[in-house]
Parts: structure tokens; C-alpha cells; sequence
């Protein structure tokens, strides 16, 4: 595994208890092979607690969704974030992104999002980091991305764009704490000899 990727590669600081995050356990009632009801507990032949059906055996497993993301650069060497016009992170500053489609390769999903949520065509690079976050049942990929056309346009995802230079990006405001990890990987790669109290993770939802 690449050295890059193994260091930018973090442990969320909340646990999930159980394997199912209760918000979404609660959308798992039935079973979606016969109807009957789901059951939360141990199953033959595995070593965790699981949803089974208790009357065919249908076994519902839970996995982290993966989020697709890029940190678009321009040519000036500023990374491209969007004010996000929804929630969660309503009003906050992230790098485009979204959930991978079944018929996506994560190259073509990140693509797909950047153009949808801005209007850039990016081509992605290196993997900055790949970030879990068992909270919100998520493992988000972020690439960074040379722009290679389009233009950024008004959308209902985005209050307004921005660019900014590493010195510069707002720690404060940024939505999440993938995106606040991704953001600090990043600068960490082009601008190393910046302070370290710069690049500390400050509170994120």
C-alpha cells in the first residue's frame, strides 16, 4: 500500500456499538428475500452479531457506503470548495462529492459529482486519503483533481464557490471531518513547511 495513503487512512474517534448505527438499523425491519421480520443477534459460522431473517436465514448485511470526492486544484495551485447549499453541513465549505453509483468505477464518480456540484470537469490524480466514519456508515475516497474545462455554475447544491491557497483555507468552517482531514492531507503534501498549529483538526460535523 502506498505510504501516502497508509498515513492519510484515519480511525474515526466515535465506535459504532452492535454494527448497525441505530439510525439506520431502524430502516432494517424486514427481510427483503420473504417479509418477516429481522432479527439483530448471532448467527452459525460468524463471529459478530448481525440482521438475520429468523424464518428463510436471509442474512442482511450493513456495509459503509463509499463517498466520492475530489479536491479540484487550479492552475494557480488553490483548492476549489463549494459553500454547501443543503445538509448536513448546510452553509459550510467541503470539496465536491457523493455517493459511488453500483455501475461507477470511483475515478468515473468523482467526475460525475465535481461536474454535477460545480460545473468542472476534473481529472483525478493521486488519492489524497481514503477516511471512515462509522457515524455516518461512510468511507470517503478523496483525489485530488487537475481542472480541465468547464466553468463553475449556480446549482441547488452550492451557495457560492471559493478557492483557496493552503495558507488560507477556513479550518473553522469546513463541513465535515473527512473533508477536514482531506483538506489537511493535502496541504501537508504542497505546503509541508506550513506550522503545524495550521493544520490541526478543529471541530467538524
Amino acid at each position: 500500500m502506498d505510504e501516502d495513503l497508509t498515513e492519510a487512512t484515519h480511525r474515526p474517534e466515535e465506535h459504532v456499538s452492535g454494527g448497525v448505527p441505530s439510525w439506520l438499523a431502524a430502516a432494517l425491519n424486514y427481510c427483503s428475500r420473504c417479509g418477516a421480520a429481522l432479527r439483530f443477534g448471532s448467527i452459525d459460522g460468524d463471529h459478530r452479531e448481525r440482521l438475520a431473517c429468523s424464518a428463510c436465514g436471509f442474512v442482511a448485511y450493513v456495509n459503509p457506503r463509499l463517498v466520492v470526492t475530489t479536491l479540484p486544484i487550479t492552475e494557480g495551485g488553490e483548492v476549489v470548495l463549494l459553500r454547501r447549499g443543503i445538509e448536513p453541513g448546510y452553509g459550510f465549505w467541503a470539496q465536491p462529492g457523493g455517493f459511488l453509483e453500483i455501475d461507477e468505477t470511483v475515478r468515473e464518480g468523482a467526475i460525475r459529482e465535481t461536474l454535477e456540484e460545480t460545473g468542472l470537469l476534473v481529472e483525478p490524480g493521486e488519492i489524497v486519503g481514503l477516511y471512515s466514519r462509522t457515524q455516518a456508515a461512510v468511507v470517503v475516497v478523496a483525489f485530488e483533481a487537475r481542472i480541465v474545462g468547464g466553468a463553475l455554475r449556480d446549482n441547488p447544491e452550492a451557495l457560492e464557490f471559493g478557492t483557496f491557497a493552503p495558507e488560507a483555507i477556513p479550518w473553522p468552517e469546513i463541513a465535515f471531518r473527512t473533508s477536514t482531514w482531506a483538506l489537511r492531507d493535502w496541504v501537508r503534501r504542497v505546503r509541508p513547511d506550513l506550522h503545524p498549529e495550521l493544520l490541526r483538526e478543529l471541530p467538524a460535523v
